[in-house]
Parts: structure tokens; sequence; C-alpha cells
């Protein structure tokens, strides 16, 4: 399969002329309330109709399921790793305790199963499923592996939406990949030419001649997304990141930045036997955004292989809806009001924190070199702060670096208070957790620690571009319980581990006498004697996960066990 003819694809050009070869895929869905096995293995999909590639997803070829709950369900999900490499499953937006949150310190080894138990507790929203094992996440996510979470509620459920799944209401998850010519998959470039809908390109979505679904997904790795539809069709926006907001928001365009979601309404009624096409409007974004023609501040900030990419700059389409007659069930109006309890709740918080992104080198070479929060890349073996439980904290967010970075923060949800000092707009007014920081521009978050503290296992923060995740833009924190009788981790980590991450051997260095081992969650494994220079700690048997050694003298160490 060779799709590449003199550096341009084919099939991106066909994408972007609406032509539609076809239907587009819909994921299965699954009750999340009751137990759940995803399996990610490696399989083949034909993305464009043609020969298949090798491709990776969680129960099938690619992407995987749609889950869907009810806030206060208790979700029992069992992941089984049948890749050839370890993996992680993060559920991106979810407020779960860190230990089921699935981050880079929770490796799930080839061949092993991991089984997060929690209970939902957030309001109605779409939230997703990637993996997130560190220097590995762009890989296993351009590969395949990604799914929607829709969560119900009592105040969803009580308005007159769609909801009949795969008729009138849709997951729809947008990327761009790069393929060689020969059809494969390719993961950190900036060649990410070939846009699609649901792994599917050029396709086309049946839709009934009523008010339609979508939850909107940008599950790329890098690409920002001005969407809208052809003949700037109207649309209702009526849910972000983290659920519903007030009320709809009447738009024909849509930024959505990498890990963003979106749920939008679409009337169809009076289009039945009509086509029209979801697209991004690139050709509108402005410079110094991954997508748009100049991807940094100036023409002398220049990224590799960007140049080249016919999708930088210029519009193209993810897939073309067909209307057909209304489907039974069909809703034919848009609700006035949806839920008035998502507004700011604080103006201020107990804590402020500052973040400041930054290139690692200067020049024209800055767009190439890693990014950096707050002057230093990320490492397994630091965390970099600790989070007082039940505090409000208000993060500032100032980008120094040449292009705009989307920023996401696990654990709990936030509020935009304001970027460059003016109160967002009506369409960010809801709860989010990726917020994009434009370059040389600032923003400010709001959010609330209410429980999961936990002095070992660590929550991340990041930019959600991917390449940039995995270059080290990413950093960790703790939520701590000043009152509880946990154990006192120091954060003066004079210790050393090798291998980190390790296997069943680890040889544990800067620690002397009695030192005390806990593992995910806090809890105490094992203890032993330790010798400065080193010893061996025999780790056989032992779950996946961060850990932690302490001696009396206070030092620590962590390291992660694959």
């Amino acid at each position: 399969m060779k799709w590449k003819q003199s550096g341009f694809y084919v099939l991106a050009a066909a994408c972007t002329s609406g032509a539609a070869a076809q239907t587009v895929l819909i994921p299965p869905a699954l009750d999340a309330s009751q137990p759940v096995t995803l399996t990610l293995q490696p399989g083949e999909h034909s993305f464009d109709g043609g020969p298949a590639t090798m491709t990776l997803g969680a129960n099938g070829p690619v992407l995987g399921p749609t889950l869907i709950v009810h806030r206060g369900d208790f979700a029992d999900w069992t992941v089984v790793n049948a890749l050839d490499d370890s993996t992680t499953l993060h559920w991106h937006g979810m407020h779960v305790a860190a230990h089921h949150d699935g981050g880079p310190y929770s490796p799930i080894a080839p061949g092993a199963t991991w089984n997060p138990e929690f209970t939902v507790l957030d309001p109605a929203g779409t939230f997703w499923y990637h993996p997130h094992l560190h220097h590995m996440t762009e890989h296993q996510v351009s590969m395949g592996v990604a799914g929607q979470i829709w969560v119900r509620d009592p105040v969803e459920q009580a308005l007159p939406l769609p909801r009949t799944y795969g008729v009138d209401e849709f997951p729809i998850v947008l990327q761009t990949k790069d393929f060689d010519a020969m059809g494969m998959v390719l993961a950190g470039t900036n060649a990410d030419d070939v846009p699609m809908a649901n792994a599917t390109v050029g396709g086309t979505l049946p839709v009934p001649a009523s008010v339609v679904r979508l939850h909107l997904l940008n599950g790329a790795s890098q690409r920002v997304f001005q969407l809208g539809f052809t003949g700037d069709l109207p649309f209702h926006l009526i849910a972000t990141d983290g659920g519903l907001l007030p009320a709809p928001v009447e738009r024909t365009r849509l930024r959505l930045a990498p890990g963003e979601r979106a749920e939008l309404l679409l009337d169809c009624a009076a289009l039945e036997g009509t086509t029209f096409d979801l697209r991004s409007f690139a050709s509108e974004l402005p410079s110094a955004t991954y997508g748009a023609a100049q991807p940094g501040m100036g023409p002398g900030q220049v990224l590799t292989g960007y140049a080249g990419n016919p999708l930088n700059g210029n519009d193209f389409s993810f897939m073309t809806l067909a209307v057909g007659p209304a489907a039974p069930y069909a809703v034919f109006a848009v609700p006035s009001a949806l839920d008035p309890s998502h507004v700011v709740p604080w103006s201020t918080g107990d804590v402020t924190r500052g973040f400041t992104f930054s290139p690692s080198a200067m020049g024209q070479g800055a767009l190439n070199a890693p990014f950096l929060i707050n002057g230093a890349p990320f490492a397994m073996d630091v965390v970099n702060f600790e989070v007082q439980l039940g505090d409000v904290e208000v993060w500032q967010l100032s980008n120094n670096s040449p292009i705009g970075h989307p920023f996401h923060v696990h654990n709990t949800p936030f509020y935009l208070l304001d970027r460059n000092g003016v109160a967002p707009g009506p369409e960010e007014a809801g709860l989010k957790d990726v917020v994009f920081v434009p370059a040389m521009q600032s923003a400010r978050i709001v959010m609330q620690f209410n429980d999961f503290a936990d002095p070992v296992m660590p929550y991340m923060y990041h930019c959600h571009m991917l390449v940039h995740e995995d270059g080290g833009m990413m950093g960790a924190f703790v939520v701590v319980d000043p009152a509880a009788e946990v154990v006192e981790i120091g954060s003066d980590l004079r210790g050393w581990a090798v291998p980190n991450p390790a296997g069943e051997n680890v040889r544990i260095g800067g620690l002397e006498g009695p030192v005390r081992v806990y593992g995910p969650g806090g809890i105490f494994v094992r203890d032993f004697t330790a010798e400065r220079h080193g010893t061996r700690l025999d780790c056989a048997g032992f779950a996946p996960g961060l850990y932690v050694a302490a001696d009396g003298a206070g030092r620590t160490v962590r390291f992660v066990l694959e």
C-alpha cells in the first residue's frame, strides 16, 4: 500500500476535497457500570478501505469501545496488556485516586493485568482513555489505542438530548497520522498529513434529519483543530472537557487542542438528503499554533518536517455527514438551559502556583528542542510539589515559548479564570482538564483538591502535545492530608535506584540502616537493612507501580517497577 506520491499523501488530498469512500467506523458501546475488560492488543486495520496496516487497539485492531457509565456507578475495569511492550491506561479527565489514574507510575508489563476499581464521581461529560507510559505515549496512541468514556447523571438525563448510540449520538475521535511509503503508521514526526475520524479516512457518517449529538475528541498527537462545517453551518456547544455548560453556545467555529473534548448539537431537521463536511479551517489558525502555516512566532523558527505538510495552514475535511430520514425517538429542539451549577465558584485560592513553559534551546531550533516546565524536564524519581488536601489552588500558566501548548492536569477538573487577565467567553465557562495557552500568553486556572490524599503516588500535569510530553514537558505532584497519620516521606531525594524503571531486582543506594518500602497507595510492603554504597532489593512478586524506600534519616528513593 503506497500512499505517498512526491512527498504528499493522495488520501489526504482526497479527504480535503470531501471525497467519501466508506462509512465512518463507530466503536461498540459497553455498559461500563458492569465489570469491563479492555485488552490492549496488536492488530491490522484499513484506514481507507484498502490494504490493512499494523495497528494497536483495545478489544479490537484500532481505537477501543465507548465506555458508558453513570455518576455513582462502581467501575470494575480490568486492563489486559497483550502488547509486546509495557503500557499504561489513563482515564483522562476522570476524578480517581492516583493509583487508579493510569499514569506513568502504573506500568502494565506485557502479559500482565491491571484492575482499577473506583466509584465514578464525575458529572456527565465526555472523557477518554489512552496509554500514558513515559517516552511511549505518542507511539502507542498514534498506533491506535484510544477510546471515549461517557458519564451520564440525573441532570443530563433530564434534558431532551439525543442519546441513541450510533443513530443520533456519536463518539468522534479526530486524528491526523503519518504513514510511510508502505502505509505503516509513523510516530513522532511532523508529517501527520492524513486526517481521519474514528480511524476512517474520507468516510461518511449517516445522520438523521433531527438534532444530532457529536462527542468530539481531539486525539491527535500535536495538531490543533479549528472545527466547523461546510457552509458555516451553525452548531450549539453544550459541553466541554468536564461536562455540561450552563447554557448552549451557538457557534460556527470551535478550536479544539489535543486532549480537549466538546459535545455539539447539530440541527439537521431541514437538511434531509444533503451532505456536508466536518472540517478544520486551519487557514484561520494564528501563527505559533501547531496546524497553522507558521508553527512558531516568526519565519525564522522552523520545525523539522513541518513546511512540507499540506495540512498546515490549509483547510481540510475529516468526514462527510449524509442526512437521511429522522429516526425514532428523534429530538427536534435544542434546550435553552443545561447545567447552571457549572459556574466558577472561586476567584482566589489558598495557594497560588506558577508554571512557566519554555524551550530548552533558543533561536531557530527552539521548536525542535524539548520543552520544559519551570526550567526542568520530567524525572520519574522527582515529585515537584505537594498539594494540601482540601485546598483551593490557583495555577498561573505562563507560556514563554514560541508555540502554543495544551496544558492538562490529572486528579481534578478546573475552571479557567482568565486569559491574559481577561475573563473567558461562554464557550470556556464549564469544567475543563485541558487548557490551550497560546505562545507568549498566560492563563489562570482554579481547582480544589477534595479527596484522594496519597503521599506516595503522584498525579501528573503536562503538555498534551504528546511529543512534548514524551520529551519531558511534564511534572508530578502528590496530595497530602496533614491531619492523617501517614508515613513521613522526605522530599530530599538523596538516594538512587538502578535500573529505574526496574524489573524483579533493583539496586538502591544513598540510604543507610533500617529501610521501609511503601508501594502503590502508600501501603507498606517490606523492610530491609541498607548500606549506603548500594543494596540489592529483590522485588519478585511486587505489583507494578511506584515504590518509595525511606530510611530513618528521612532520605528517600522513588523507583518504578514494570
